[in-house]
C-alpha cells in the first residue's frame, strides 16, 4: 500500500494529480457551488463547513487507509479543476461497500466535456490496480447522471445493482 501520509503525484498528458492542500479550499468550495457539479452528487450547494470537512476527510483517508482523493490541476493553466480519488465512506447502503475502495470525482463545469474525467480517472484507477489488495473497486452514480455513467463504463466499471442512498435512487458499479 502507498505511503499513508500523502497522495503520490500522478500525471497524464493534460493533468497533474497531487495532494489536496489548504490553499485549495476556496477553489474547491467554489466548485461545490456550481449547480452542474453538485446537482447529481449532493442535490444542493455545499456549505463552507461541508467543503472544509471534505478536504479534511480526503486527506485523512491517506493517513488512515493509504488512499484518498487527489486535487486535479490542468497542466496548461495550473488551475485547480477538481478532485478525484478513492474513499471508504461507510455508507448505509445495500449491498454494503464497506472495505471496498469507492471511486469518486467532481470537476468544475468549465472543464466538462473535455475528456478530463476519463483521463484523470484512468490514472487513478491504474494507481488503484497497483496498490489495492482487493477484488474490486466501486462507484455509485445517480441514474440521471448520464455523463458520469459513460465515464465509469469507459474506465471499466460495470453496473452491478440498483440501490437507494439517502432516499434517492442510485446505481452501484464495480470494477474488478
Amino acid at each position: 500500500m502507498a505511503d499513508r501520509n500523502a497522495a503520490p503525484a500522478l500525471e497524464t498528458a493534460r493533468l497533474r494529480l497531487r495532494q489536496l492542500r489548504l490553499d485549495d479550499f476556496e477553489a474547491i468550495h467554489a466548485m461545490w457551488l456550481e449547480p452542474k457539479v453538485f446537482g447529481h452528487i449532493l442535490g444542493r450547494a455545499s456549505t463552507r463547513e461541508e467543503t472544509w470537512g471534505g478536504l479534511l476527510r480526503y486527506n485523512g483517508h491517506w493517513n488512515l487507509l493509504g488512499y484518498g482523493y487527489w486535487a486535479v490541476e490542468e497542466k496548461s493553466s495550473g488551475k485547480l479543476i477538481g478532485q478525484m480519488g478513492f474513499a471508504d465512506y461507510h455508507r448505509d447502503i445495500t449491498p454494503s461497500l464497506d472495505g471496498t475502495p469507492e471511486l469518486g470525482w467532481a470537476l468544475i463545469t468549465s472543464s466538462h466535456g473535455k475528456g478530463y474525467a476519463t483521463e484523470g480517472l484512468t490514472a487513478v484507477s491504474n494507481w488503484g490496480d497497483q496498490n489495492f489488495n482487493c477484488a474490486k473497486t466501486a462507484c455509485i452514480i445517480s441514474p440521471a447522471n448520464t455523463a458520469s455513467i459513460r465515464v465509469a463504463k469507459k474506465i471499466g466499471y460495470r453496473e452491478a445493482a440498483s440501490a437507494t442512498y439517502k432516499g434517492e435512487p442510485t446505481i452501484m458499479y464495480f470494477r474488478p
